[in-house]
């Protein structure tokens, strides 16, 4: 008899087998398929064979970089160094890595990167995805090596350990032991700090108002004598907690609605475990979206509403609106997808960790445990900016001895979840690998959807500096639509670019609006049209939703609505939130 794999569905035992092995090795290997690795690195260098001309190019650059680096270190150069860190590399910006013999280490180290660079840009014959990895890959190894994370070859913790008698190192080490236990016994380290939720952290007051095993509503307490007649309801990812979208109380944006006279009301997904490891990509639709939508409207009848998706949240979401338009179904008066991708064809450096081998690895480990464990998750998103989140981060905590700030964000970040077996192997196969929402193929039951068939206007926002959803891919949603729409590029990436507050400093975006008669404008024409503003985009999106909203403000509603069967089961934030 077959064995059930991780959809219920029933295999052979040599199966099982191998699928046991496979999920052994890959919690060795942190997720990471060595398969796919090899592979990339085989066509790198069975292409680079074949290339007489490619190795004599190489080997040019590289004589050339050591002609540079023998002048640099002659001290016979004119003007600045020949090697320059990469923009946003922060490790070598302590003057002491202007000064012999750290300068020459610093610009070998700087070379070799700029060698690998270019030994790694596409050949002919090579995929476009091989070469990016090999890149990827020969960038973790270099900064494994980097002078910047040795004792004696960093100037600055070389000052710090004498200025402080090696107390530094002292109290690294120990931090390293804490941490390495921590570790061992899957403990997840809590940062210090004076943020708490539900107190400083997730604090817009409000209550519980509906729950079910895949997330809990929230509905907030009005803040205004009237509100808007159509309520707000948003839909966070489920990949991190829903409090990124009501952080501190000054930057919550939660917190800004409820105060411009909204009644809004948010999803806190569960933290799944082993018991959720069958939840499929359609129950967080159908459980999740429709649920909430059909609770805002029990305690709200007899209007539309504003739905706001975030993320993974607003693909869901996009999925969710094209199968009502399919059906008919005009409950939703607005739409916004906040640096949420509908289209996968351009989908960033995520793509980076997936191909086949690499798919088929993560759910042998998924079917193995039921879930993708956080870690496994956060790990594969710093090593995106591994010199700043990996290392950095190591050489202040554990060689300069020094405590990093927490910030609100910071303490989100560490908040992380888990994802079910089966909803992410989905997610991961119809959308990334397949992109079968916008091709036409993504069937919700039974049927095909497309986007084009969602009537609602919608607010389609991207971050410029965006590594999870590029602003490009994010800007898609203006191809495979037809009707109503505004787009808003903001500065910052996929988290800062949303937390941009009225009177946060340096912020700025662009905006621009398109209309049934107006023809598709490609992403880098869009930009070039239109000149940035300075300030927050949030007013822009209120005063959207107002224009969108009915003309004439009514009462607040009132919490809940026992008499429908949805009394008040808490104060917000919740208890999923609470789940680790």
């Amino acid at each position: 008899m077959k064995a059930p794999n991780g959809h219920g569905e029933r295999q052979h035992p040599y199966e099982t087998l191998d699928r046991a092995n496979r999920a052994l090795s890959a919690r060795l290997t942190g997720g990471s398929s060595p398969t796919a690795a090899l592979t990339a690195w085989a066509d790198w260098a069975i292409h680079l064979a074949r290339a007489p001309g490619r190795q004599l190019e190489l080997a040019e650059h590289g004589v050339r970089a050591a002609a540079k680096l023998a002048v640099h270190a002659a001290g016979l150069g004119q003007g600045p160094a020949p090697f320059a860190p990469r923009p946003g590399d922060r490790r070598f910006e302590h003057p002491g890595w202007e000064t012999a013999p750290f300068s020459l280490w610093k610009q070998g180290f700087l070379a070799w990167q700029d060698w690998w660079e270019h030994a790694a840009e596409p050949a002919r014959g090579t995929t476009e995805h091989n070469s990016a990895r090999v890149a990827f890959m020969a960038r973790q190894m270099l900064d494994l090596f980097s002078p910047s994370n040795g004792v004696l070859t960093n100037p600055e913790i070389l000052q710090k350990t004498l200025e402080s008698g090696g107390t530094n190192l002292a109290l690294g080490a120990a931090r390293l032991a804490g941490d390495a236990a921590a570790m061992m016994t899957g403990e997840i380290p809590v940062p210090e700090s004076g943020y708490e939720v539900g107190r400083n952290l997730a604090c817009t007051p409000g209550e519980v108002v509906y729950r079910n095993d895949l997330f809990e509503l929230i509905q907030y307490t009005p803040q205004t004598g009237s509100v808007h007649p159509e309520p707000v309801l948003i839909v966070p990812a489920w990949i991190m907690k829903y409090y990124i979208l009501d952080l501190s109380p000054e930057n919550s944006l939660i917190r800004y609605l409820v105060g411009q006279g909204f009644t809004v009301f948010a999803i806190s997904w569960v933290n799944p475990t082993a018991a959720h490891r069958n939840v499929s990509l359609d129950d967080y639709r159908r459980l999740g979206v429709m649920a909430a939508i059909e609770a805002v409207g029990r305690i709200v009848p007899q209007t539309r509403l504003h739905a706001c998706g975030y993320c993974l949240g607003g693909t869901i979401l996009a999925i969710a609106a094209a199968t009502m338009a399919r059906e008919a179904d005009d409950r939703l008066a607005s739409i916004t997808l906040l640096a949420a991708q509908t289209d996968f064809t351009e989908p960033g450096e995520i793509m980076l960790f997936l191909d086949e081998s690499q798919v088929a690895y993560l759910e042998d480990m998924m079917w193995d445990q039921g879930y993708l464990d956080q870690s496994q998750m956060a790990g594969a998103f710093r090593a995106l900016r591994s010199e700043e989140l990996i290392w950095s981060h190591s050489v202040r905590r554990y060689l300069l001895g020094e405590d990093e700030p927490q910030f609100d964000i910071s303490v989100w970040n560490a908040d992380a979840t888990r994802m079910p077996a089966r909803m992410h192997s989905e997610y991961l196969r119809a959308l990334f690998m397949q992109n079968r929402l916008t091709a036409g193929r993504f069937a919700v039951e039974g049927r095909v959807i497309a986007l084009k068939d969602i009537d609602a206007p919608m607010f389609v926002l991207g971050t410029e500096k965006d590594h999870i959803a590029p602003w490009h891919s994010v800007y898609k949603a203006t191809l495979f639509t037809e009707n109503e729409l505004t787009f808003v590029l903001t500065g910052g990436g996929h988290n800062g670019g949303i937390l941009s507050e009225p009177g946060h400093k340096g912020r700025r975006y662009r905006i621009g609006h398109r209309t049934l008669d107006k023809n598709y404008m490609d992403p880098d024409t869009w930009f070039q049209r239109h000149p940035p503003q300075e300030g927050s985009w949030w007013p822009e999106w209120v005063a959207w939703l107002a224009a969108k909203s009915g003309p004439e403000q009514v009462p607040p509603p009132a919490m809940g609505a026992p008499e429908a069967g949805l009394p008040p089961l808490g104060p917000a934030p919740g208890t999923y939130v609470f789940r680790k």
